[in-house]
């Protein structure tokens, strides 16, 4: 099974809330692989959907630490490989450790290890477009697409839940 929908946010603001409405849908053992250029709002997207996790501490980028876990509701391991060369500095990592059903994972540059990911999994495709205003809102494209079995029963439910942020 592979679906996609489109959706569009206005502000970093509208991307933790689309991202809080996304997190409502996430289980342990889910698998979101986060792509886009630098500063399209990957590291916003997994604080708003921490927040829906339970998470309480502040959630930030782990480029340099490679991987933050953060307690929760449901527990939270966020991941970081841009700075890693090679597939084989992914598995070092222990990344698949991190795949052991127990926490919700966010791969930030996910698309770049995509044969590593699990039979299912989401991508979460974010794109900035245009210059942002003089609060610093820009627009977003976001293209969520659920990958595998695991999606099969929840897709209307994910479906509903963005339908505030759908293109048309």
């Amino acid at each position: 099974m592979e679906r996609a929908v489109v959706l569009l946010t206005r502000s970093a603001a509208e991307t933790r809330a689309l991202a809080a409405a996304v997190a409502g849908l996430l289980e342990p053992g889910d698998v979101v692989a986060l792509a886009g250029d630098l500063g399209s709002g990957k590291t916003t997207f997994v604080q708003g959907s921490a927040g829906t996790l339970g998470v309480t501490e502040p959630v930030v980028s782990p480029t340099f630490t490679l991987v933050r876990e953060y307690q929760g509701t449901v527990p939270v391991t966020h991941v970081d490989v841009y700075r890693l060369d090679r597939l084989q500095d992914v598995l070092d990592l222990g990344f698949e450790d991190y795949l052991d059903g127990r926490s919700v994972v966010f791969v930030e540059w996910g698309d770049v290890i995509e044969g590593l990911l699990p039979e299912s999994w989401m991508e979460v495709r974010l794109s900035a477009e245009g210059e942002a205003d003089d609060a610093g809102d820009q627009t977003r494209t976001v293209t969520v697409t659920a990958r595998g079995p695991a999606w099969a029963s929840r897709w209307e439910r994910l479906e509903a839940a963005t339908a505030a942020w759908g293109t048309g």
